[in-house]
C-alpha cells in the first residue's frame, strides 16, 4: 500500500503557529511606525507655531516686558498652547524669549521649545 504524501496535522500546527508570530510581530510594527508618524507630525506643527510667534514679533518689532506670556492656537484641526517667557539679557536693547508649545488639554509635555532675541527697535 502506498503512502499519502502532505503534511502532518503536527507540521501543519507548527507552521500555523509561526505565521501567528510574525503576523503579530509584523502588525506590532506598523502600529509602532503608525504612532512614531503621529506624534512627529505633532511636533512639526509645534515647531512651527514656535517659529511663528518668534517671526511674529521680529516682524511687529515687538519689545515685550520681562514676564510670561500665553495663548493658545489651532493648527490642523487641533488646539495648541503656547507660552513664552521674556527675560533681561546684559545689554538693555536687547530681550530672551523662550517659547514653548504643547497640546491642549494634554498636560504640561512640551513638544517644542525654541529660543530667540528681540531687539529694542531705535526711536
Amino acid at each position: 500500500m502506498k503512502r499519502a504524501a502532505g503534511f502532518t496535522l503536527l507540521e501543519v500546527l507548527v507552521a500555523l503557529a509561526i505565521l501567528a508570530i510574525v503576523l503579530a510581530a509584523g502588525f506590532r510594527a506598523v502600529s509602532l511606525a503608525t504612532g512614531s508618524a503621529g506624534e512627529l507630525r505633532e511636533r512639526l506643527i509645534a515647531d512651527w507655531i514656535a517659529q511663528d510667534r518668534l517671526a511674529e514679533h521680529r516682524a511687529m518689532e515687538h519689545f515685550l516686558e520681562v514676564g510670561r506670556y500665553e495663548g493658545s492656537v489651532t493648527q490642523a484641526g487641533r488646539e495648541y498652547r503656547w507660552y513664552e517667557e521674556v527675560t533681561a539679557t546684559p545689554n538693555a536693547l536687547f530681550r530672551r524669549i523662550d517659547v514653548r508649545v504643547t497640546l491642549a488639554g494634554e498636560g504640561d509635555h512640551a513638544l517644542s521649545r525654541l529660543a530667540g532675541f528681540m531687539v529694542k527697535p531705535l526711536p
